[in-house]
C-alpha cells in the first residue's frame, strides 16, 4: 500500500448539526475505524476551470465517539491533488483534530490482488467444481503455483482468495487520523482540487440567405474523467486564463447543436459576474455530472444578430524589399464573419474562449458546415471575429510594376492589385498591405487608409464577372 503523508500538523475542525450515523469499528490498537461514503453527502458543489482543473466541496455527516478514529473519506476524485485537501467543520471548531492525513490509491486490480498472496495457500476451482489447494510462489509475468510439490506455470484454474487485504481498496480514498472530543453529530466540508474535469463554450451560427445576419447559440461542453461522480451538484464554471504552477468535436455534433438554433428563446441557465480578472458563470439550479460523461447545457440562444462578412486580401512585407517580380499567382481571397458583442444586439455577456461552428441552409433548406474557428475569452463590447476560409470564386493577384534605388536607404516601388469577381453579385473586397520602413504613398489609383503604421488599406468594390485593380507607388525609408 502506498501513501502521501500530507500534514503531521494538528489542525482544527469541528461539529456540525444533522447526521447520518457512521459506525465505528473498533481497532486492536484502540483506534476505531469508520468509513464515510457517498450515502453520508448531504451536498457537494463543483467549480470548474478552462484548464483540466475542479474544485470540488463536499459536505457530509458522521458520527463519532471521543477518542482517536481512523477515518476513510471515500468516494474521492481519482484525480485528487491530495496536497489541496482541506477539511473544514461548518460548526464547532474545536471538537475535532485532524493528527494525520493521507490519500490511499493502492487500488484494487487483479495483479495487486495476487501480489498480496504470494507466499500463501490459495484454491484453485477446476473444471468439475473441485476446489484444489496451491501455493502462489510468484505472480511476475503470470502466477507460479506449487500444487502437490509440483511446480505449475500458470493453472486453468480459476483463483479463489480467502479474504480482501485491508491494504488494498476498491476506490481512491482520504484517511484521516482524528482526535476527537465529544460524541456530538458532525458536519464536515472537504475541499480539493481534481483533475480529469475540464470545460469549453462552443457555438454555432446558422448564418442567413444574404450573410448578413443569423442566428448564435452558446453551449457549455463539460467532459468528466475525474474518477467520480458528481450528484446533484451546485456548477460553477470559471472563465479566464489562471495561472498555476507547473479537443475537437466531430461535425454532425454541431451539427446538432446548429439544428436546435432558431427556437422559441429560453431564459439563460447561467448567471455571470465578474470575479477577480476572471469571469464566473453560476448555473441555476443543480446538474449531476457523472464520471466520464461529456454533458452540455445551454449557455446563450439568440436570433437573428446582425453579422458583418468581409472578404480581405492579405500581402506580405517582404514584397516590398526588392525587384521580386509577381510574387504569387492568384493569391486567395480570405472570408471573415464579425460579430458586434453588444447589448443591442442581445449579446452584450462576456464569451468564454471555444470554437464557433457556422452553417448555412442551402437551396433545399439543409444546413450545411461552412466553417469554424476558435475564438478567445471576449468581453461586451469587442467584437468576435471568425475566419470562415477562402473564397473560391474570388481570387487576387499582385504584380510589380516597378522597383527604383532613389537613393542610399531610400526607395520606390509600384504594385498592380487586382482583384478577379467571379461571381454573380458585386462584391467589396479589403486589400491589406504591409508596408515596411518610413513610407509615403506618392501616387494611387484609389483612396487609402493608413491603418497602422506599417499597413496600407484599401477597400475596394468589384463588380460581378468583373476585375478591379488598384495601382499605388510607394516611397520607402529604412
Amino acid at each position: 500500500m502506498r501513501k502521501i503523508k500530507l500534514f503531521s500538523l494538528v489542525m482544527s475542525v469541528g461539529l456540525a448539526a444533522g447526521f447520518l450515523c457512521v459506525s465505528a469499528v473498533p481497532a486492536a490498537s484502540g483506534v476505531s475505524r469508520a468509513a464515510v461514503t457517498q450515502e453520508n453527502q448531504k451536498e457537494v458543489a463543483i467549480t470548474i476551470y478552462n484548464g483540466n482543473l475542479g474544485l470540488v466541496k463536499d459536505v457530509r455527516d458522521l458520527v463519532l465517539g471521543p477518542g482517536i478514529h481512523e477515518v476513510k473519506f471515500m468516494d474521492v476524485a481519482a484525480q485528487i491533488d491530495p496536497t489541496t485537501v482541506h477539511l473544514k467543520s461548518l460548526t464547532d471548531a474545536a471538537g475535532v483534530r485532524i493528527l494525520e492525513q493521507n490519500y490511499e490509491y493502492d487500488l484494487l486490480n487483479p495483479q495487486k490482488l495476487l501480489d498480496k498472496f504470494v507466499g500463501k495457500t490459495v484454491k484453485l476451482m477446476v473444471g468439475d467444481g473441485s476446489l484444489i489447494d496451491a501455493v502462489l510462489l510468484s505472480n511476475n509475468n503470470g502466477p507460479i503455483y506449487k500444487i502437490n510439490g509440483q511446480i505449475h506455470l500458470g493453472h486453468h484454474g480459476r483463483v479463489i482468495l480467502p479474504d480482501l487485504p485491508d491494504n488494498l481498496i476498491p476506490k481512491p480514498t482520504l484517511v484521516w487520523l482524528l482526535q476527537n472530543r465529544t460524541g456530538r453529530p458532525q458536519r464536515v466540508e472537504a475541499s480539493y482540487l481534481t483533475g480529469g474535469i475540464t470545460w469549453k463554450a462552443d457555438y454555432v451560427v446558422v448564418l442567413n440567405a444574404k450573410d448578413n445576419g443569423g442566428d448564435l447559440s452558446g453551449w457549455v461542453t463539460i467532459d468528466n474523467k475525474s474518477g467520480a461522480t458528481y450528484p446533484d451538484a451546485a456548477l460553477k464554471l470559471v472563465a479566464g486564463d489562471v495561472n498555476r504552477a507547473v479537443g475537437r468535436r466531430e461535425l454532425r455534433d454541431g451539427l446538432e447543436l446548429a439544428s436546435k438554433v432558431g427556437a422559441a428563446e429560453t431564459p439563460r441557465q447561467f448567471q455571470q459576474e465578474s470575479f477577480f480578472e476572471y469571469h464566473l458563470y453560476s448555473l441555476d439550479g443543480r446538474t449531476t455530472i457523472k464520471q466520464n460523461q461529456t454533458k452540455q447545457i445551454s449557455l446563450l440562444d439568440v436570433a437573428e444578430i446582425p453579422i458583418k462578412k468581409e472578404l480581405r486580401f492579405y500581402g506580405a512585407s517582404q514584397y516590398y524589399r526588392g525587384q521580386l517580380g509577381t510574387p504569387i499567382s492568384n493569391q486567395k481571397v480570405s472570408v471573415f464573419l464579425e460579430i458586434a458583442n453588444k447589448e443591442q444586439h442581445r449579446l452584450g455577456m462576456p464569451l468564454p474562449k471555444g470554437i464557433v461552428r457556422v452553417y448555412k441552409a442551402a437551396s433545399d433548406r439543409s444546413l450545411q458546415f461552412i466553417g469554424e474557428d476558435v475564438i478567445d475569452h471576449t468581453p461586451k463590447d469587442e467584437k468576435v471575429k471568425i475566419k470562415m476560409g477562402e473564397a473560391f470564386d474570388v481570387v487576387g493577384e499582385r504584380t510589380q510594376r516597378d522597383w527604383r534605388k532613389i537613393a542610399p536607404g531610400l526607395y520606390e516601388t509600384e504594385w498592380d492589385v487586382q482583384v478577379r469577381n467571379h461571381k454573380k453579385e458585386d462584391v467589396q473586397v479589403t486589400i491589406i498591405e504591409p508596408v515596411p520602413g518610413d513610407w509615403d504613398v506618392i501616387k494611387t489609383s484609389h483612396p487609402y487608409e493608413k491603418a497602422e503604421a506599417h499597413t496600407l488599406k484599401y477597400t475596394v468594390n468589384v463588380p460581378k464577372d468583373g476585375k478591379t485593380t488598384v495601382n499605388y507607388r510607394v516611397r520607402m525609408r529604412w
